[in-house]
């Protein structure tokens, strides 16, 4: 985290409410993403974003380390998004059924059809692999602060990794992997 970021961080601890929007404002890309690897719709993931980031400015002061402020917000929003998770365990919803993807409510600007296959890909992954991959590929963290993240040790997320891109691989090569539940019937 840089000199800007740090200070910003001591601002908004002391009150200073547009330093909190403007580091917010910054992660805003972050947070939805981490939270569309957990959750499957995207209102579900505006919700735990907004509990969040209310959860972190009501909570900000409790914060030690100034530096570590991303890390943070993202295990606040990581608890919310499982908490959340828990709750809706026993509905279903319509966007749920076979068809819906991460990849039809992503904003990108690739137009790229392999990138949408890709996408599409993570998106049948086990929870946990895709939290690791969107962290790793798309929020660019390195193992280690993955680990950090999530309170794992940094071999369980190299494992994780591993098994991700084998399972990604896996799908990506056969084509029929590909196609929906009901277009196989």
């Amino acid at each position: 985290m840089n000199v800007l970021t740090v200070d910003k961080v001591r601002l908004a601890q002391q009150g200073d409410c547009e330093a909190f929007i403007w580091l917010v404002t910054g992660m805003e890309r972050t947070l939805y993403r981490l939270a569309r690897s957990v959750l499957r719709r995207d209102e579900d993931c505006a919700d735990v974003i907004q509990e969040a980031i209310y959860k972190a400015y009501r909570a900000l002061h409790t914060l030690r380390e100034p530096a570590y402020f991303q890390t943070w917000l993202c295990r606040i929003l990581l608890n919310e998004c499982h908490q959340l998770a828990s709750k809706q365990m026993r509905y279903i919803y319509m966007e749920d059924l076979p068809g819906k993807s991460f990849s039809s409510s992503i904003e990108t600007d690739y137009e790229n059809i392999d990138y949408l296959d890709l996408l599409e890909a993570i998106d049948r992954l086990e929870e946990l692999h895709r939290l690791v991959i969107s962290l790793h590929y798309f929020e660019d963290m390195t193992v280690k602060d993955i680990a950090e993240l999530l309170g794992t040790a940094e071999g369980t997320i190299k494992s994780r990794l591993h098994r991700a891109r084998a399972a990604l691989a896996k799908v990506m090569d056969n084509p029929f992997e590909r196609k929906s539940d009901y277009e196989t019937c």
